[in-house]
Parts: C-alpha cells; sequence; structure tokens
C-alpha cells in the first residue's frame, strides 16, 4: 500500500524539523519534503498538527511480565526475583504467554513502539505469533538460565525458536540468543551458547553489571569482572546487545567498545529496583551505542519508551549535575535510531529515503505542545504516550487515530485479567 503523510512536521536525523510530506511505498520511505510527482498514495494522511518521528524501539524488555505488573513492588532485585518473580514465572502456561504479549503489543503500540526486543522464559513462540499478527517488528530470544536441571532443554527450544521464526513475518522477527545472566549461566554453558550461537550466525541478548552485588560476586566466584569474565567465554565475538550496564569502570568500558558491544540502558527499572545510575553520557561519549529499553512491566511498570526518553533525558543531568548530559535530542535518538542500531535492525530508526517505514504521528494539538518553540524538546519533556495518533510499521497502519487496526483490544485485556487472576490463585 502506498501511503502519503501530507503536511505534517517531519523529524530528519540531523534533528531538524522540516514541514512536508513523507510519502511510502510498500514497505519504504521513497520521499521526504516534497512527494514525487506522479506518486499514487492509496491512503492520504492528514498531517496537519501531527509531528512525524522514528517508531521508538525498546531495546531491552519481557514482554509477557506484562501480567506481572502491580504483582511484587518496592522490593530488592535479588529478592524481587526469587521470592516473587521466577516462582510465579514457573507456573506460567503457553497460553499466558499469549496473553502477556498481546497486553504488551497493545501497549507499545498505543505508545509509539514499533520495535522491541524480547527475551523470555519457554513459549516464545508464543511472543512471535503476537508480533506477526500485531505488525510489530521483534527481536526475540529465548531466556537461557544455565543452573537449571533443564538447561540443555532450555537451549534446544532457543535453537527451535531460531529455525522456525528467524527471518519471518516478512523479516520482522529476528531470534538471538539469550543467556540470562553471568549469576545465572556458569562459563561452560556461556560457552556452550557461543558455540551453538555460532553455528546459526546468531547474535546475543544478555544482562550484564545490573547491580553493584553482581559485580562483587563476579570478582569473589572467578577474580574478575563481569565483562571480563563474560569476555573470557568467547560470548562477546558474535555480536551483543547487553541490558542495563549500570556498574562499569574503565576496564569493562574498553571490552564494550573492542567488541561493539550494543547498550539497553533501562532508566525506569534501574530506578525503580534502586540498581544505579549507568555511565550513559561517558558512554555516548565515547561512541558506544545506547539504546534505550523499559525491561519488564513487573520491575518498570510500563513500556511507555517515551517516557523511557523522559527518564534518561533528566535522570543524567541530575547525577552528573550537568544540563547537558543528555540533551533532548540525543535522548530521543536513543529510543529511536539508536535503538535500531542496537537491534541490529538494518534500514530502520530514521526518517530518510530507503528507510523502512516504522512511523508515530504525534497528534500536537493539546496543551503539552504550547506553544511550539522546540518540537524535540517539547517530545523529549513535555509530551506523553496519549498523543500518539498514528502508528506505522514495515509500511502497514497499526494504529490510526488511536483506533488499533491489528488487534482486538478489549479481547485482549479479558485475556490478561483472566490470566494474571489465575497464575495468583484469585480466580480458578
Amino acid at each position: 500500500m502506498n501511503i502519503l503523510i501530507k503536511d505534517a512536521a517531519v523529524l530528519l536525523p540531523s534533528g531538524e524539523v522540516v514541514a512536508g510530506n513523507v510519502a511510502v511505498e510498500n514497505d519504504k520511505i521513497i520521499a521526504v519534503g516534497n512527494a514525487p510527482e506522479h506518486f499514487a498514495a492509496d491512503r492520504i494522511i492528514d498531517g496537519t498538527n501531527k509531528f512525524v518521528v522514528p517508531g521508538f524501539v525498546n531495546a531491552h524488555t519481557h514482554a509477557s511480565m506484562t501480567l506481572l505488573r502491580s504483582y511484587a513492588d518496592d522490593m530488592e532485585l535479588m529478592d524481587w526475583l526469587t521470592q516473587k518473580i521466577w516462582p510465579i514465572e514457573d507456573k506460567m502456561e503457553q497460553k499466558d504467554i499469549y496473553a502477556g504479549a498481546a497486553l504488551a503489543a497493545v501497549e507499545m503500540i498505543k505508545s509509539g513502539t514499533t520495535a522491541f526486543a524480547d527475551m523470555y522464559g519457554p513459549y516464545m513462540e508464543e511472543v512471535a505469533k503476537v508480533a506477526e499478527i500485531s505488525g510489530l517488528r521483534a527481536v526475540l530470544s529465548r531466556g537461557l538460565i544455565g543452573v537449571a536441571p533443564d538447561a540443555e532443554k532450555k537451549l534446544a527450544e532457543g535453537i527451535a525458536l531460531y529455525k522456525e521464526w528467524h527471518g519471518a513475518a516478512n523479516g520482522r522477527i529476528t531470534v538471538m540468543f539469550a543467556p540470562h545472566a553471568l549469576y545465572t549461566c556458569p562459563p561452560d554453558f556461556l560457552k556452550k551458547v557461543a558455540t551453538v550461537a555460532g553455528q546459526h550466525n546468531a547474535e546475543i541478548h544478555i544482562h550484564m553489571s545490573e547491580t553493584k552485588t553482581e559485580t562483587e560476586n563476579c570478582l569473589k566466584d572467578y577474580g574478575k569482572r563481569p565483562f571480563a569474565h563474560v569476555e573470557s567465554t568467547g560470548l562477546f565475538e558474535l555480536g551483543t546487545l547487553a541490558a542495563h550496564c549500570v556498574w562499569l569502570d574503565d576496564e569493562d568500558i574498553d571490552i564494550i567498545k573492542r567488541h561493539d558491544i550494543r547498550v539497553a540502558h533501562n532508566p525506569g527499572s534501574n530506578m525503580k529496583l534502586a540498581s544505579g545510575v549507568a555511565p550513559v553520557p561517558r558512554l555516548l561519549r565515547e561512541k558506544v551505542t545506547v539504546a534505550l529499553g523499559s525491561d519488564g512491566a513487573s520491575s518498570n511498570n510500563n513500556l511507555d519508551m517515551l517516557e523511557e526518553v523522559h527518564l534518561a533525558a533528566l535522570l543524567h543531568k541530575v547525577n552528573e549535575l550537568d544540563p547537558l548530559a543528555v540533551p533532548a535530542l540525543e535522548a530521543v535518538k536513543m529510543g529511536t535510531e539508536y535503538g535500531a542500531h542496537a537491534l541490529n535492525l538494518t534500514g530502520t530508526g530514521k526518517i530518510a529515503v530507503g528507510q523502512k517505514a516504522d512511523l508515530v504521528l504525534f497528534d500536537t494539538d493539546s496543551a503539552a505542545w504550547y506553544p511550539r518553540h522546540n518540537l524535540v524538546s517539547l517530545l523529549a519533556y513535555s509530551a506523553d504516550s496519549s498523543s500518539v495518533d498514528t502508528v506505522i510499521v514495515d509500511g502497514k497502519i497499526l494504529m490510526e487515530k488511536r483506533e488499533l487496526k491489528t488487534i482486538d483490544e478489549e479481547k485482549v485485556y479479558y485475556e490478561a485479567e483472566r490470566a494474571a487472576k489465575h497464575l495468583t490463585g484469585k480466580q480458578a
């Protein structure tokens, strides 16, 4: 389908905002500014009072954890995991994973996310089905726990997910291998994952250096800091998306740069779990790719990437005592362009000719958008996701004028509530 977004404000990769049109032919942008003279649009979208930006990329989440939103809050990370989260996750069945992922898809589309990187437990094929049906772009991984008695089974499930879904949905779905973290995956298991991922030419998604305790325990157990320890297993040779990266020193950053590791920064989750503040300004100065992620909806507690943009822009200013630490445009790029690069999504993340048509239209006709001195500043500091009007992924309209086109919203809410009550024993 050919789409013409007419007479809108458009955010260019340079940060400049221009008035004009965006022409989409099938899945790609073919013009920005003036539409080609003979372009025949199947759909014309009125861009009056609309701000067109690249779709947000959630570089690290656990989609089906939406079922655990508000279930366990105000706890330390390891207590939260071992006492509350892991026990209830053990009860999750195939239908629960689908229900949670569908709820996540609704939330992500309605808040302007067009792509997400998801790491979770069994039945990841259900998340893939949701991505396929919803129209979202997804990078999926079966989370691998090497200390579990069925670690080999989990790894086999990761291989099966790769074989069945990598490149599926017209290329919208890709698959990585995801050893959960060094504290759940012994060195020999990390080496095995590295071997298997290498055999499939797949990349890695892993939690790294999230807490101070993780770093201290790694030094005690292995005599090395987390990045040096994992580097010794060969895991970083494959291309790596590393979530959190809070507790870093010079050696860690050297390793990140040496292996071109892409960092998924999760400011909301890190703040809520009191994990610490990642050295994002330094990473950006040293040309490390830093994207944004929401983490799971049980540690955030939402999947709103515009909120993560807002938090990233503010958190590092106060932490560094520097109002220039993460400027508005940089924060927006972390949530869009840098996120696409972090997920290795070639040809996405920018509004430019030849790029995939993954676009979000914000309705700027509300109080938060006036006066319009600087639309990028308003997006980063003033607006919220209720302004998201239209979402396009791969040239297909997933939401228009706040109406979802690919998902039955009411049914999703009903099934998610039923699944959550069943898991917690509140409903037979």
